[in-house]
């Protein structure tokens, strides 16, 4: 068995890091893919190991909840009827730290509630007290961040509008379009605040009072 020594393996996960693809590291280096793969591996359970042990017991004010979008296999439209459930769209739901800029927790899957579900758990586990959060309007978070969080938790949704949105581009286009509104909504916490209005300023629209943003 081939072993690698550590400045191999260190330019092997700095080149992946860095965003190259396994067969363009395979160029560079020399080291056969299949031994990239296997580093790459290794390397990640070992930071997930270490992201799990050492993310405890933190004291976090602000968080901001996003998904991170990417495909396995291949995209989702090309799926085809026996290919596995796990081939398609995939999603890297991030839980972060606004003013420590570190990923308190992270979940891996498809767009869905039950994942939704896993990700909110995963975040009140790991933080103590009562946290603003933020997300985009996914539906799913407001269930996910009741159930995880019951009345400890302000929680707010930020929805940016998109020119031309719905389109017959929207689905092919691999960056969005130029943003023309966003809408803020209070969806739980700060009770004193929570009153129907409804404002424009700076080409922002806010909303209060409401359950959830469309």
């Amino acid at each position: 068995m081939n072993i690698l020594s550590l400045d191999q393996q260190a330019n092997v996960i700095g080149a992946l890091t860095e965003g190259c693809s396994i067969r363009a590291v395979e160029r560079l280096t020399g080291i056969h893919r299949d031994t990239i793969m296997r580093l790459g591996v290794r390397v990640g359970d070992g930071c997930a190991a270490l992201h799990d042990r050492l993310m405890r017991d933190l004291h976090v004010n602000l968080l901001e909840f996003d998904e991170v979008w990417s495909f396995i296999g291949k995209k989702q439209k090309r799926i085809g009827p026996n290919d596995l459930r796990e081939i398609g769209d995939c999603y890297i739901f991030t839980a972060l730290s606004a003013t420590h800029k570190a990923i308190v927790s992270y979940q891996i899957g498809k767009r869905n509630g039950a994942n939704a579900n896993a990700f909110a758990m995963d975040v009140r586990q790991r933080i103590l007290g009562r946290p603003q959060i933020s997300s985009d309007g996914f539906s799913p978070y407001v269930d996910a961040i009741e159930r995880a969080f019951g009345s400890e938790v302000d929680y707010g949704q930020i929805v940016k509008v998109y020119a031309g949105e719905p389109g017959p581009d929207t689905a092919r286009r691999y960056s969005p379009g130029i943003v023309v509104d966003v809408r803020k909504a209070l969806i739980a916490g700060a009770p004193d605040r929570k009153r129907s209005a409804r404002h424009s300023s700076n080409g922002q629209t806010y909303r209060s009072g409401c359950n959830a943003a469309g």
